[in-house]
C-alpha cells in the first residue's frame, strides 16, 4: 500500500462538490490519494478502514486485481463503441451473465450510467409499457416518504427526502407517496425485520383507491431504505406490497442500487425477501463502484410488449451514449468474477451475525436512540444536538476520520456498508473507535 504523501491542491475553488458542505470542507480538506482491500490512503498518509464501501458501491474491496486488468486491457482493445443501432460482444455478454444471477423471470436488461439514470429509465419503461398493452391512462406513480432514487427529476419525484425536493419546483405530475415504515416508539433496536409495521402496507391500498387502479402505472420502493438512514422493511411488508400491485396490474419496482450484488447476503434483496418485482434498478456494486454503470431489469412480459410491429423501427426511443460501454462492461464482467470466485454475492450470510452483535454492542453509548441492521448494513441513530439537527452525527464523522474509519452519515445518523471481504478484526476496529467516538461527547 502506497505511503506516498500528495500535496493539497493549490485551488480547490472551481469543483462545486455534491452532497458536501463545500465550505466547511475547503477549509480543511479531506482527500484520498490510493486504496486497497479495506483501507483508504489520505493525501497526508494515513490509512483509513472504510465502513462505507465508498458510496455504498466497492463490494468487494478497493483496486481488485481482475477488474484493474479487464479495464487496462480493454482500454487499449475497443476504447467506445455507439450502442445505437451497433453492439460490441461484452455489453451481450455481461447481461446474460447479470439475467443468470437475477430473480427468477428478470430476463432483459437495459445500461446506463448510474443508480438515478437507472431510476428514470425503470419509471419510463413503467409508462411505456402500459401505453404499449392499450392501457395509456396507466402514467401515476407511486412512490414512499423517506424513499431515496437518486437526484434526476424522475428519481426526486417519486422519492421522498425533502431535502432533495424542496428547490426544485414541481417535479413531475401525478406522483403520490406511501409513508415510510420507521417507527422508533415499537421497534427500536431491532435485530433484523421488525415486527411491527408490516400492515402499513395497506396504505398503498388506500392510495390506489384514490386515485383508481386504472391510472395508477408503478410503485417504486428500496427493499431497505438505505440512504435515509437505513429503514428495514418490517415483517411480511414487501409481500403485501407485492400483492396488492399484483391485484391492481401495477407494476412493482425494487431500487436495489444499494442492496444488490450481495449486500444482504443474496445476489439481490428480492432474493433475500423472496419477493419479486416486474422491475429491478442497480448500479453501484455492478463494477465495484469503479466506472459508472447501471442497469435495469425488466420481466419478458414488459420486454415483449414493445417487441411489436415493422422490424427496421426501434422499440423504445430511450439509451444513453455510453450505455453498456465497452469499459464498464469489462469491469463489470471481472467484479462479477470475483464475487463468483470469492463467494461475495453470499458472504454477508455468513458475517451478518458478527456485525450485528458489534452495532447492538453499541446501544449503550452516549446518545444512541435506536440501531438498525440487516445483512452487512448497520444504522446508529443519535439523539439530536437541540437547534443543531445533524450536527451530532457530522461531528462523529469528522472525528472517525481523524481516527482512521470512514463511516457516513444522514441526517443525525451514522450509517455502515463495509465492502463484503470484510473480517472479524474489521469490525471489531470499526465498532471499538465508534465507541470511543460516541462516548466522547461528540
Amino acid at each position: 500500500m502506497s505511503n506516498r504523501l500528495t500535496t493539497v491542491p493549490n485551488d480547490l475553488r472551481a469543483f462545486w462538490m455534491p452532497f458536501t458542505a463545500n465550505r466547511q470542507f475547503k477549509k480543511a480538506p479531506r482527500l484520498f490519494v490510493s486504496a486497497k482491500d479495506m483501507h483508504y490512503t489520505t493525501h497526508d498518509g494515513r490509512q483509513v478502514l472504510d465502513a462505507t464501501a465508498g458510496l455504498w458501491c466497492v463490494n468487494a474491496g478497493h483496486c481488485r486485481p481482475k477488474i484493474t486488468e479487464a479495464i487496462r486491457e480493454q482500454a487499449g482493445e475497443l476504447d467506445y463503441a455507439p450502442a445505437f443501432q451497433l453492439g460490441h460482444p461484452k455489453a451481450f455478454e455481461l447481461a446474460n451473465r447479470l439475467v443468470d444471477i437475477a430473480p427468477e423471470g428478470l430476463d432483459h436488461v437495459l445500461y446506463t450510467n448510474s443508480g438515478s439514470e437507472s431510476v428514470d429509465t425503470a419509471l419510463k419503461v413503467a409508462i411505456a409499457y402500459h401505453r404499449a398493452k392499450g392501457n395509456g391512462a396507466r402514467f401515476r406513480l407511486i412512490g414512499r416518504e423517506r424513499g431515496y432514487h437518486g437526484v434526476n427529476f424522475g428519481g426526486i419525484s417519486v422519492g421522498g427526502i425533502v431535502a432533495n425536493r424542496k428547490m426544485f419546483g414541481t417535479l413531475l405530475t401525478g406522483v403520490d407517496h406511501m409513508p415510510h415504515t420507521h417507527l422508533p416508539g415499537k421497534n427500536a433496536f431491532t435485530r433484523g425485520e421488525p415486527e411491527h409495521g408490516g400492515d402499513l402496507a395497506a396504505e398503498l391500498e388506500r392510495i390506489v383507491t384514490l386515485h383508481d387502479a386504472s391510472t395508477v402505472a408503478a410503485v417504486i420502493v428500496e427493499p431497505v431504505a438505505g440512504s435515509t438512514g437505513v429503514l428495514i422493511p418490517p415483517k411480511g411488508y414487501l409481500q403485501k406490497l407485492r400483492e396488492i400491485c399484483t391485484k391492481h396490474g401495477i407494476l412493482l419496482i425494487f431500487d436495489e442500487v444499494i442492496t444488490g450484488y450481495g449486500r444482504l447476503g443474496a445476489p439481490f434483496a428480492s432474493q433475500y425477501f423472496d419477493v419479486k418485482p416486474d422491475i429491478m434498478v442497480t448500479a453501484k456494486g455492478l463494477t465495484n463502484g469503479v466506472i459508472p454503470m447501471g442497469a435495469v431489469f425488466v420481466t419478458a412480459e414488459i420486454h415483449d410488449a414493445f417487441m411489436n410491429g415493422p422490424e427496421h423501427l426501434i422499440e423504445f426511443f430511450h439509451g444513453y451514449t455510453y450505455s453498456g460501454n465497452p469499459i464498464a462492461s469489462a469491469a463489470a464482467l471481472a467484479t462479477l468474477d470475483t464475487y463468483k470466485e470469492e463467494g461475495l454475492l453470499t458472504r454477508a450470510q455468513e458475517m451478518a451475525s458478527y456485525w450485528e452483535d458489534g452495532l447492538h454492542s453499541l446501544k449503550d453509548c452516549k446518545n444512541v436512540i435506536d440501531i438498525r441492521n440487516i445483512g452487512l448494513i448497520g444504522a446508529i441513530e443519535l439523539d439530536p444536538i437541540a437547534g443543531e439537527p445533524t450536527k451530532r452525527a457530522f461531528n462523529a464523522f469528522l472525528a472517525a476520520y481523524e481516527d482512521g474509519l470512514l463511516i457516513r452519515t444522514t441526517g443525525d445518523i451514522i450509517a455502515m456498508s463495509p465492502p463484503l471481504i470484510i473480517e472479524k478484526h474489521h469490525m471489531d476496529e470499526i465498532f471499538g473507535k465508534l465507541r470511543t467516538i460516541l462516548n466522547n461527547n461528540i
